[in-house]
């Protein structure tokens, strides 16, 4: 996606499976980041190959839980939020499932919210990737101001949600966010508006 808009001469991209074998690490540590832009994989089946979850050691899933063997996406997650400074944000494109779905994903979404780095959550419109139809999401992680929002009033703490699942046009068999969709989207987002 960074080569495809243009973007991949300020980006650093790596080749390989990132959950098992790490691209940016500094010694035996994953490398932290400022920033992290990711689209990764939907519900990769075989996301654990090559670990041993329980024992990685870049310690990931201590502390929020071991995603389902068969299902990668809070894999993906944990593996950006493990990548991340402490000042750190991040937004993730993953498939709707991960904002419902029970068990040990349940788990690990009640482990993150309580740690208050979700600032946001956009509902996308279904059919808008190649490869797939269903709907997906964009996770905003500020890692940075999750101690702020205890300070905030109660009705401006929480995660800002937006469904944006209405706003696109179709585009042949796909979907397509114009630019006025994205627009609307990016001033609720920034704003933080109620829109009906």
């Amino acid at each position: 996606n960074m080569w495809l808009h243009g973007y991949a001469a300020e980006a650093k991209i790596a080749g390989k499976n990132s959950i098992s074998e790490p691209q940016f690490k500094e010694k035996d540590k994953l490398k932290r980041f400022d920033f992290v832009v990711a689209n990764p994989p939907f519900s990769a089946k075989s996301w654990s190959n090559g670990i041993v979850p329980v024992d990685d050691q870049y310690r990931r899933f201590q502390g929020f839980g071991v995603p389902p063997a068969k299902n990668g996406d809070y894999a993906f997650l944990l593996h950006i939020l493990g990548s991340l400074k402490s000042t750190g944000k991040a937004a993730v494109i993953l498939p709707h499932g991960v904002l419902f779905r029970g068990n040990a994903e349940a788990e690990i979404r009640q482990n993150i919210l309580e740690r208050k780095w979700i600032k946001g959550i956009i509902g996308l419109p279904p059919n808008l990737f190649y490869g797939t139809g269903i709907p997906a999401c964009i996770i905003v992680i500020d890692k940075e101001n999750a101690k702020i929002q205890e300070s905030l009033p109660p009705e401006k703490q929480g995660v800002f949600m937006i469904d944006a699942s209405k706003g696109y046009v179709k585009d042949g068999n796909k979907n397509r966010l114009r630019e006025q969709d994205i627009h609307k989207i990016v001033d609720a987002f920034n704003r933080q508006w109620e829109i009906d």
